[in-house]
């Protein structure tokens, strides 16, 4: 069986995570990495092996396009390989009407183009979504609470670090209980920048705004970075008419290293979807990973 070929757009932290666990994907191979053209020379001289180009139209052979961008790029760079034919699948991961009315509109998209689109495929919202669902079919009353960190949240960094006068970042997310979080914002200033513009940007992000946030102005943001990160997803509800049925999910991961493998899967999973956009909790579960139906059942059920 030919093995799936799968493009690496960007090569942050999650393009170098995925670049990984491509390469240890028996049934996948990295068919090149793409990247802007100022990152080219560096690059192809620290993967000789592999394609490194600053177009995905100057791959041979693409069948999905692992998308390692910012959310906020996500959805015309999405678009446009759609458009082309290939499938699909980021790490989107802003939650609620964005995702969905993103998702909607690449719908459309993929359908007529014969492809394949899955967005928000990391640990939250991808995998943590899954959890959410298996906690309502057990107990379809009641109220799930999702508790991040503490932790580097990725998205959030590259937001502050967007901000005029910013010269690194780092956003910390900080579990206060019940579904409730505050923000603790490490930056370091670029030149001559007042901290109270930046501060007052920083809050006023939409990221930030809905979260008490704290931004802390550091010498060194360097010296701070760690990219753990964790959940904690607690639900309390009723099972029929039998109530104080109680659940918790706990991880404790590498922010990136779990939100590339998740997108690795969800790139073999594009390949056996019929045309269309899709988010990970829609797809079967066995579909996600390598192998015989048969075996993987008699070893999980």
């Amino acid at each position: 069986m030919d093995r799936i070929k799968a493009a690496v757009i960007g090569y942050g932290n999650i393009g170098v995570c995925a670049f990984d666990a491509l390469k240890e994907s028996g049934d996948m191979e990295v068919a090149g990495i793409v990247v802007k053209p100022k990152y080219l020379d560096k690059l192809q001289r620290e993967l000789p092996d592999y394609p490194v180009v600053d177009s995905i139209d100057k791959l041979s052979k693409v069948d999905v396009a692992l998308l390692c961008i910012p959310s906020v790029l996500v959805p015309e760079e999405a678009a446009k390989i759609l458009q082309k034919g290939i499938n699909t699948v980021d790490s989107y991961d802003i939650h609620g009407e964005n995702l969905v009315n993103m998702v909607k509109r690449l719908d459309s998209i993929a359908k007529e183009k014969g492809s394949v689109s899955i967005s928000g495929a990391g640990w939250d919202p991808g995998t943590d979504s899954m959890v959410r669902a298996i906690f309502e079919i057990m107990a379809p009353k009641g109220i799930t609470y999702t508790n991040f960190g503490p932790g580097m949240s990725m998205g959030h960094t590259v937001e502050a670090k967007k901000t005029p006068g910013v010269k690194k970042a780092l956003s910390l997310t900080v579990p206060k209980g019940l579904g409730f979080h505050k923000r603790l914002v490490y930056v370091e200033l670029a030149g001559d920048a007042r901290f109270d513009a930046v501060e007052k940007a920083i809050k006023e992000n939409p990221y930030f705004k809905k979260d008490e946030t704290h931004v802390i102005p550091v010498e060194d943001v360097d010296r701070l970075m760690d990219n753990g990160h964790g959940v904690l997803m607690e639900r309390k509800g009723v099972a029929g008419k039998t109530h104080n049925q109680q659940m918790e999910y706990r991880l404790k991961i590498t922010n990136p290293a779990v939100t590339a493998q998740v997108m690795v899967c969800a790139a073999r999973a594009a390949m056996k979807q019929k045309p269309g956009s899709y988010v990970p909790l829609e797809i079967p579960l066995i579909d996600y990973l390598p192998g015989d139906r048969w075996e993987i059942i008699n070893r999980l059920v």
